[in-house]
Order: C-alpha cells, then structure tokens, then sequence
C-alpha cells in the first residue's frame, strides 16, 4: 500500500483555510482534526471540515469531542470526508466510533480530474510604477 502523507491541526484552526493549504502544500493528502467544538456552532463544524476536503483536494477526519468540556456541551458529530466533499461516515452527538475504509489513492484522482490546486496563483506581485 503506498504512503499517504497526514496533516495535523486542531480544533479552532479549522478556521484559518490557509493552514490546511500550507499542510497540503507540504504533501499532505489526509487531513486530522481533533476538536472539542461547542454544541452551538455544530454547523460550523460540519460545513468547515467539507470545505476543508473539497479546497485541498484531500480527506479530511474530523474527531468531535462528544459530551461536555468545562460545563459546555460539545457537538460530537466526528466526521470523516473525502476530497470531493462527500460524508462517508458522521457520528451522532454522543459517544460513538466511526470506522471507515478509503483508498488514498482518490486524493490523487480527484486532483488529476480537476486540477485547482494546480491552478492557483497566490502573491502574484503587481507591476510597479
């Protein structure tokens, strides 16, 4: 079975895009998120670990705490998606373990089939003058 390079991040930093393109950029093909996410922003959750699959081509295991943290409920809701967005498995709110079976190799299809990480242009300098 061939390599597959991980990226780690955690919780909050689902929300800064550019972290997950930097891990991307050094190779990474599946994507780990641990996370204790409040109950209140659960939506926030689902919507940033898909976004997170479908703008860096990769798989994206999203581990929800389940339960409560310090007196807040957390939302639970682990999720595991592929590179074109797709939910494959999500947890409920509580306590549950998720197993799931992915080829590696989609990470390499999906970005062969269409090419946006290739085509991106970041820090393109202006002409001066």
């Amino acid at each position: 079975m061939p390599e597959t390079v991980v990226g780690l991040a955690t919780c909050y930093d689902l929300r800064f895009p550019e972290l997950f393109r930097g891990l991307v950029d050094a190779g990474a093909e599946t994507l780990v998120i641990p996370a204790g996410w409040p109950e209140r922003r659960r939506a926030h959750w689902t919507l940033l670990a898909q976004a997170r699959a479908v703008e860096n081509q990769a798989f994206v295991l999203a581990c929800g705490t389940a339960g409560t943290h310090a007196g807040v409920p957390q939302a639970g809701h682990s999720i595991v998606v592929d590179p074109w967005g797709e939910v494959l498995a999500e947890a409920g709110a509580g306590e549950e373990v998720l197993s799931v079976e992915f080829d590696p190799a989609k990470v390499g299809a999906t970005r062969g089939q269409f090419p946006v990480l290739r085509d991106r242009v970041l820090g393109v300098e202006r002409p001066r003058g």
